[in-house]
């Protein structure tokens, strides 16, 4: 079954850099999928030609089956954007920036009318909808774009970094947006820097590394993929000596963190079991016992280089 958004060899160059780098992928009709990676990693220039704003150099961009180098318009027409900086007119009022918007896409103005007031109410901007843009705070101007976004009801969504540097209504208003929009069909593509906000909202994520593709696979399954060293956390109601925790089977380190001691295990099942003996041979009862499994994080930073030893 063909992807809402298919990307085949895309390829941009900048004065003879290869800011991205022949990178495939799709992206499946009703996910949430997070596009991850590092600064300069080539996201938003990925972004900007799936969506049209830049000219690719090579490869090429189908959505909904529309080639964006042949027929954009149609494409488009299908879509919203939501970008990391308001483009909304800052001397217009948040009603008047919708209106234009409506004009644009060609949208019946009583339905336009009836829409736009659906989504001010909706995203806390009904109250200052006559107000120009101008004297909105950031989070207001995020909130407006993303009702610009979706006056004429798009299929799909793209986002930039939707939450950067907002409060936390703000943020917590948009992310539940985006889930009931997800819920009732939307796909969305999202680009974000927050870890622990593509691990809860995204059904994929695609990791990004100087311009090209490192991973694309669910979080969870990212996740139990990389290789490294299990961790455990531990405490017991006494005193115990790390010499005698690092004899113990499976075992490979401890160290004190606070109360706990925070165990590097090569065979983490051993290790718990071994953990249990001791406590029982010792009479030191365990108060805690916590094993930490690879957080999304960690798959980025060990993906992207950036892990550090």
């Amino acid at each position: 079954m063909p992807g809402v958004i298919e990307a085949s060899d895309l390829t941009k160059i900048f004065g003879g850099i290869t800011a991205v780098d022949h990178i495939s992928f799709d992206v499946h009709e009703g996910e949430i999928f997070g596009f991850l990676g590092p600064n300069g990693a080539g996201k938003t220039t990925t972004t900007r030609m799936l969506t049209g704003i830049i000219p690719m150099d090579g490869g090429s961009v189908t959505i909904f089956g529309h080639n964006m180098g042949r027929d954009p318009v149609l494409a488009k027409q299908r879509f919203g954007i939501v970008p990391e900086t308001s483009n909304a007119y800052v001397d217009l009022t948040a009603w008047q920036n919708l209106m234009l918007m409506a004009e644009l896409y060609g949208l019946d103005r009583d339905r336009a009318a009836q829409r736009s007031l659906d989504l001010l109410e909706t995203l806390g901007l009904s109250e200052r909808r006559d107000q120009k843009v101008q004297g909105y705070s950031k989070g207001m101007k995020q909130r407006l774009i993303l009702a610009m976004a979706l006056l004429h009801e798009p299929e799909l969504l793209f986002l930039d970094e939707p939450t950067s540097g907002l409060d936390v209504q703000s943020t917590r208003m948009i992310l539940s947006m985006l889930r009931a929009l997800n819920t009732d069909g939307t796909t969305i593509f999202l680009t974000t820097h927050n870890m622990e906000e593509a691990n809860r909202l995204c059904d994929r994520v695609g990791i990004i590394r100087e311009g090209r593709i490192v991973a694309i696979d669910a979080p969870e399954k990212l996740k139990a993929a990389i290789d490294r060293l299990h961790q455990i956390e531990v405490s017991f109601d006494g005193e115990i000596p790390a010499e005698e925790l690092v004899s113990l089977d499976g075992i490979t380190g401890a160290e004190r963190r606070g109360d706990k001691w925070q165990i590097t295990a090569d065979n983490p099942d051993q290790a718990i079991r071994s953990l249990v003996s001791f406590s029982g041979r010792h009479g030191a009862a365990i108060l805690f016992l916590h094993t930490l499994a690879p957080s999304l994080d960690d798959v980025f930073l060990r993906l992207t280089g950036e892990e550090r030893p």
